[in-house]
C-alpha cells in the first residue's frame, strides 16, 4: 500500500513537508495544501513558494488546485507543468462554508452537470495528469454512484476519496461502509481518506479493506509523526527525535516568517494535534494555547518534551 501525506492548510506547507521527510521518511507523497489560481493568471503571495522545486527537493509533491473555472485550473496546470510537475490533483472535498459559497471544493459536487461541463474542458486540454479528491457528496452519501459514474468516464490518474459528505465537516465518523463502491467500481485507482489517525484504526481498515491500493493519513500524521512507520511495523518516535522535529520545526518557521511570533502561531496549529502524543498534557496545553510570548512557548514545549510521558500506543485523538 502506498502513503500519502494529505493536504492541510495553514499545517503541511514547504518547511513541515521537508523537515517530516528529514525525520520521518517513508512516505511515497506529499499533497500541497490548495492553490486557488486568480482570474488574472497568477498564483497568490506565499503559494508560490510552496511549490517551487528548490523548496521541495527530494519529496514526491503533488499540487493541489482549488477552482471551479476551467479555464483557472488550466492556466495553473500549464504554469505547474513549466515548474516540472507532472501532476495535478483537484480539490472537490474542502467543506468550508465560504468555498462552498463559491461553488468550489465540495460545493462542486452539488452541481453534476456542471462538473461534467469542467471535467470535459479540463481533460481535452490539460498538459499534466488530473487526479481528483472527493467527498461522497454534499448532503448524502446517496449522491456518490452517480458522481462515481461521472468520474469513471474521465482519465482520472487516482481517485482520492474522503468518506465523509460536505455536512459532516470533519466532526461527523468516517462512513467506511462507502469506500466498498469505489474499490470495487471505480476505473481509477482508489486512495481511502478519513479518520486513519492511529495504528489501531489503520488496522482495523485494511483487514476490512486489504486491496486497497493507497491511504492518505493527515490528522493522525500531524499528532503522531512516525504513524506510517508504526503501521509499517518500525518504531515509535522516542522523545529526543521528537524534540529535534519540534526544534527544527519551530526554528525553520521562524527563519520562514522572519517572526518568532509568527513562528509560535504555526507551531500551536501543530500542537493542536501533536499533543495527543502526550499523556498528562491538559495544564501544559492551556498554557500553550493562550501564551504570545515566544520565551514562554519555548519553556513550555521543553516542559512537555522533558516531563510528559509519551504514549505507548501513539496519540489518542480529541478531534
Amino acid at each position: 500500500m502506498k502513503f500519502y501525506f494529505a493536504p492541510m492548510e495553514g499545517v503541511t506547507d514547504y518547511t513541515f513537508r521537508n523537515i517530516h521527510h528529514k525525520y520521518f521518511p517513508g512516505l511515497d507523497r506529499y499533497f500541497t495544501p490548495f492553490l486557488s489560481p486568480t482570474q488574472d493568471g497568477r498564483f497568490t503571495g506565499k503559494k508560490v513558494k510552496d511549490v517551487r522545486p528548490e523548496e521541495n527537493r527530494g519529496l514526491n509533491v503533488v499540487p493541489q488546485l482549488l477552482t471551479k473555472r476551467p479555464e483557472d485550473f488550466l492556466w495553473a496546470a500549464r504554469a505547474l507543468a513549466d515548474l516540472g510537475y507532472r501532476e495535478v490533483n483537484l480539490n472537490l472535498g474542502c467543506p468550508s462554508g465560504t468555498v462552498v459559497a463559491k461553488g468550489k471544493g465540495s460545493g462542486m459536487l452539488a452541481d453534476p452537470e456542471g462538473l461534467e461541463r469542467f471535467f470535459d474542458e479540463i481533460f481535452a486540454k490539460t498538459p499534466v495528469a488530473v487526479s481528483v479528491k472527493t467527498r461522497l457528496g454534499m448532503r448524502e452519501e446517496g449522491e456518490f454512484p452517480s458522481l462515481l459514474e461521472i468520474f469513471n468516464r474521465y482519465p482520472i490518474a487516482e481517485l482520492t476519496v474522503h468518506v465523509r459528505v460536505r455536512e459532516d465537516f470533519y466532526r461527523l465518523p468516517a462512513r467506511l461502509d462507502a469506500f466498498t463502491l469505489p474499490l470495487a467500481q471505480s476505473k481509477a485507482p482508489v486512495c481511502y481518506n478519513g479518520d486513519l489517525t492511529t495504528a489501531a484504526n489503520f488496522s482495523a481498515f485494511q483487514s476490512r479493506f486489504p486491496d486497497t491500493p493507497a491511504a492518505m493519513l493527515g490528522r493522525g500524521l500531524v499528532a503522531d509523526p512516525a504513524l506510517v512507520r508504526r503501521i509499517q511495523g518500525g518504531p515509535s518516535a522516542d522523545r529526543e527525535t521528537l524534540k529535534q522535529y519540534h526544534d527544527e520545526l519551530y526554528e525553520s518557521y521562524c527563519v520562514a516568517f522572519q517572526s518568532e511570533r509568527n513562528a509560535l502561531c504555526r507551531m500551536k496549529e501543530i500542537w493542536f494535534y501533536h499533543i495527543c502524543l502526550f499523556e498528562g498534557a491538559e495544564k501544559i496545553e492551556k498554557k500553550l494555547r493562550k501564551t504570545t510570548d515566544p520565551g514562554e512557548y519555548r519553556a513550555l514545549a521543553a516542559r512537555i518534551f522533558g516531563e510528559l510521558p509519551l504514549r505507548t500506543e501513539g496519540a489518542l485523538p480529541k478531534w
